[in-house]
């Protein structure tokens, strides 16, 4: 089955992200495309044997625009390699399985076929983000803490107070009851008041 996940990752895999101007390092691939980084996993378990390969697709992007606000707010350097968006392609890709399997019964090339779709459908929507605010809206609309800090710098830089506010509000009627929103409090507070308000 290893030999079989290596034919299907450079056969199928390889030429369709090659396809869409992605380089290969090792099972990572990754594209610059202005401020953006996308970058796609194939993450193999860590449970596989001769039988039975199971693999999962991470999904990330990577914005030097929301790197750049991160170091402003913890006053240090800029993370290069953290991504502000992160997701198993499940998440974004609502026919794609949790993991892919490979046993001795599977047939490898309806695997492949689905498998290579549900990429081109991955891809597809990473592209779609193509800027910082499009990741910031993205975790808006899901009502999220992940990368609040930087929403509120974002927009408050953009001079988008009243969004701001909005999304203030619609974290704390989802987490304000929550031992742990005092200390998002506090913080958003220092946010609000580095822009005068």
């Amino acid at each position: 089955m290893q030999e079989l996940f290596k034919k299907i990752i450079n056969t199928d895999v390889k030429p369709i992200f090659a396809k869409h101007g992605y380089s290969k390092k090792d099972l990572n691939f990754t594209k610059a495309a202005g401020n953006l980084v996308y970058k796609f996993n194939v993450q193999k378990s860590k449970y596989n044997s001769s039988r039975h390969v199971k693999f999962y697709i991470n999904c990330s992007v990577h914005s030097t625009e929301l790197a750049e606000l991160q170091s402003v707010a913890s006053s240090g350097a800029i993370l290069e390699k953290q991504s502000h968006f992160t997701c198993r392609i499940e998440e974004i890709v609502p026919s794609a399985p949790d993991h892919y399997s490979l046993t001795p019964d599977i047939d490898p090339d309806a695997l492949s076929k689905e498998l290579v779709s549900h990429l081109e459908e991955g891809i597809s929507f990473l592209h779609s983000l193509t800027g910082a605010k499009d990741i910031i809206h993205y975790y808006m609309a899901k009502t999220v803490l992940h990368l609040s800090e930087e929403t509120f710098c974002f927009l408050l830089q953009a001079g988008d107070t009243e969004e701001a506010k909005q999304y203030l509000e619609q974290l704390h009627a989802k987490y304000g009851a929550e031992k742990r929103w005092a200390i998002f409090e506090k913080r958003y507070a220092a946010i609000f008041g580095e822009y005068g308000m």
